[in-house]
């Protein structure tokens, strides 16, 4: 299913209540007391900066709104007291983290459990199959090809020669259709932005092309290999290419041998510069299928340019951006689509475009699985499913008669399964919590999957249980909710919770190397599926977002409350983490339940629900949380804020804020703004923190090193305050 590329993050990497949880944040009368909450660890020699305060002050609605760190807003390459404001607080944080005892065994511990080697499903063009493989500690990892399925690899791209500090990636990557050329982009310091190369295969060497301000963009070949299709913004003016709202997308084409200069424009809509638009070639090559967006709701217009009749005018084929329809591939003029229009759980249709007027049949039914991708390949329709938040395979046939279950290893997540219509061979992966992930050969006509490439790891997988329960949120809704430990972990354990609930994002199993260490140590991982994500399917969106967020926020609640009273982590053991709108999770119920958690992990967090669509993609957030500028939704932004409801007064637990500079989806201005309120409002509690991360994002691209780096330093920080005794 397609996902907009406007998110605010894919997840890092992220129960019955005996009492109903309140969401109200505690005033002068209901202060949390000192026994409540273990002492502060620590915290007594920590010093702040001394972070100026402003005195900007909105007048929304009648109502006045202090912001007085607005400043920090500014771009920190523009802004020399910015500058000094990162360094200060980078020097207080990294002198708290070096005297956690737990820190450096977490990151020997860690060095060598990602110490693997970790292979990607291949993709197979012109014969060859073009795969990423890293060795183990590699910063970034190099992209071989094979001339044959069991042939020798010959490395074709090795991005760890690209800089100094490995903070160059190799980003999207698409063999032509004759396995001629590779099609890859390059994203420098974790920024969304991409410079787009091409490759000569048999040489290994790059041509001159250079394709620059390209953004939230897919890459499709022309199938005669003669050039392909990119969607970019115009370049941002100077000194705003880090925030500078994202308009005027549009799709171009570009011929191989030529300067982009002479790239032709293939669609963009100027009397609607909001749009998002992504471009891919039909299996059969003659259309472009361009899927546009309004926001990060899966509702799209999707328009065909054909691509056999120069200067042809663009057809709407799904017009109003009200449903989901998703380019599953097409069989001459029989096109396929995943859509949700009377379907929440989505289902598979048909329409034949030579009609003039062409009408959906549905191929598929929707079923009470959520539907979650689907390919043509091989003959098939291969539809992968989420029960419960876990992967089922379904093969059919192109009428949509069922075949078979594709046999999967156990609970966890299946992804891949892409290939030609014609070629019986296609490839997944699967991993679970407890799982590295596996390479797995499928071929359509035998149905018979076999293992195609296995890690070799320095654990036993064994060794740690994965089990599924179900709680209860505040209003009844009963939600998944993962438990993962180490065999033998008994008792009431340090235990951290992960969330994201937003944007129609799942959670499923998955494998995290520096994770593991937490395990080890006799942590326990829990995983809560609430709402706003899309486990299962567009009501359980629905009731996450816009007037309906606070669920979220219950739900997560509730997960922790079912945690403490289940028995599987203390009350003062018990930490709570989420990557950018999951950040904007955490410190919200912080903020409403300071007593529930004794410590939390924000990351490049959405924490000033009142200014976030005035930077880079922010605006198109605006599907899941709504509009500022509306009385009714400022009304429910301001309600649950992070940086708007901090209070004076109350003890929060410890807080480690973690950022990057060069994070162009979620700007660090509001990390920034949060903790510097967060400071400012609890003194002398536990400690509240901000990690600030040089030449990186929003966590795409990180190298190795670093993602070692950050997750020693943030689960020394969450096990010294939950208890975890780090061996």
């Amino acid at each position: 299913m397609r996902k907009s590329l406007v998110l605010m993050s894919l997840p890092i990497v992220a129960a019955c209540s005996t009492t109903s949880p309140t969401t109200e944040v505690p005033t002068a009368g209901n202060l949390i007391t000192s026994e409540e909450l273990p002492a502060a660890k620590g915290a007594a020699s920590l010093t702040y900066p001394d972070t100026r305060r402003g005195d900007v002050v909105d007048n929304l609605f009648s109502q006045r709104v202090a912001d007085p760190y607005r400043w920090l807003e500014t771009d920190v390459r523009n802004a020399p007291e910015v500058r000094s404001w990162v360094t200060a607080q980078n020097q207080v944080t990294n002198a708290y983290l070096a005297t956690l005892p737990g820190r450096d065994a977490l990151k020997a511990r860690m060095t060598e459990l990602y110490n693997y080697e970790r292979t990607g499903v291949p993709v197979k063009k012109g014969g060859r199959y073009f795969y990423a493989r890293n060795s183990g500690l590699q910063n970034q990892s190099p992209l071989y090809v094979r001339d044959s399925l069991n042939g020798a690899e010959r490395l074709l791209i090795d991005p760890n020669k690209w800089s100094q500090d490995g903070a160059t990636a190799l980003a999207e990557w698409v063999p032509s259709e004759d396995g001629k050329h590779l099609l890859y982009s390059i994203q420098d310091g974790g920024t969304d932005w991409r410079t787009v190369r091409v490759l000569d295969v048999a040489t290994g060497q790059p041509t001159a092309e250079e394709i620059k301000w390209v953004k939230f963009s897919g890459l499709s070949w022309a199938k005669d290999g003669s050039g392909f299709y990119y969607s970019r913004y115009p370049e941002p003016k100077a000194g705003e290419t880090f925030q500078q709202l994202n308009n005027n997308h549009q799709v171009f084409f570009h011929k191989l041998g030529t300067a982009q200069a002479a790239d032709s424009l293939a669609y963009a809509t100027p009397d609607r510069p909001e749009l998002n638009h992504g471009a891919q070639v039909s299996d059969d090559g003659r259309w472009v299928v361009v899927t546009s967006s309004s926001g990060t709701d899966d509702r799209y217009e999707v328009v065909l340019v054909d691509r056999q009749k120069r200067g042809a005018k663009p057809r709407v084929l799904i017009p109003g951006f009200t449903n989901n329809y998703s380019y599953v591939g097409n069989r001459g003029s029989t096109f396929y689509f995943i859509t949700n229009e009377g379907a929440p759980r989505l289902k598979i249709v048909a329409m034949d475009i030579a009609q003039a007027k062409p009408t959906p049949r549905t191929i598929v039914a929707e079923d009470a699985a959520t539907l979650d991708g689907a390919s043509l390949v091989g003959g098939k329709l291969v539809a992968s499913y989420l029960k419960d938040a876990s992967t089922e395979v379904r093969v059919f046939s192109p009428a949509g008669a069922r075949e078979r279950v594709i046999e999967l290893p156990g609970l966890g997540t299946a992804s891949g399964f892409g290939g030609d219509y014609d070629d019986p061979e296609t490839f997944f992966a699967f991993t679970s919590f407890n799982r590295p992930t596996t390479i797995y050969r499928y071929d359509t006509r035998a149905g018979q999957s076999s293992q195609w490439w296995a890690p070799k790891v320095s654990f036993n997988p064994d060794d740690y249980s994965v089990e599924q329960r179900f709680y209860a949120s505040k209003d009844g809704t009963r939600v998944p909710l993962f438990i993962v430990r180490k065999k033998g972990t008994t008792g009431p354990a340090p235990t951290l919770l992960y969330g994201y609930g937003g944007f129609n994002v799942s959670l499923t199993p998955a494998f995290s190397a520096t994770r593991l260490a937490w395990l080890e140590n006799g942590g326990v991982w829990a995983q809560a599926n609430i709402r706003g994500g899309g486990e299962y399917g567009k009501a359980w969106h629905d009731a996450g977002r816009l007037a309906n967020k606070q669920n979220v926020f219950d739900d997560f609640i509730g997960a922790g409350e079912y945690l403490i009273a289940n028995g599987v982590t203390p009350k003062n053991g018990l930490a709570v983490q989420g990557g950018s709108n999951g950040g904007l999770l955490v410190g919200a119920v912080v903020n409403q339940r300071p007593d529930l958690f004794a410590a939390a992990n924000a990351a490049v967090g959405v924490m000033d629900m009142l200014r976030f669509d005035r930077f880079t993609a922010g605006r198109y957030w605006v599907d899941d949380y709504g509009y500022p500028n509306k009385e009714a939704d400022f009304k429910t932004l301001l309600a649950y804020s992070p940086y708007h409801n901090i209070k004076a007064g109350v003890r929060y637990p410890a807080m480690l804020v973690t950022t990057a500079d060069t994070d162009d989806r979620v700007v660090p201005g509001h990390s920034f703004k949060y903790i510097s309120a967060l400071q400012q409002a609890d003194p002398n509690g536990q400690p509240h923190l901000i990690r600030i991360e040089t030449r990186a994002g929003h966590g795409s691209g990180k190298p190795t090193d670093k993602i070692i780096e950050e997750a020693s330093d943030v689960y020394a920080f969450l096990a010294q305050h939950t208890g975890l005794a780090v061996k």
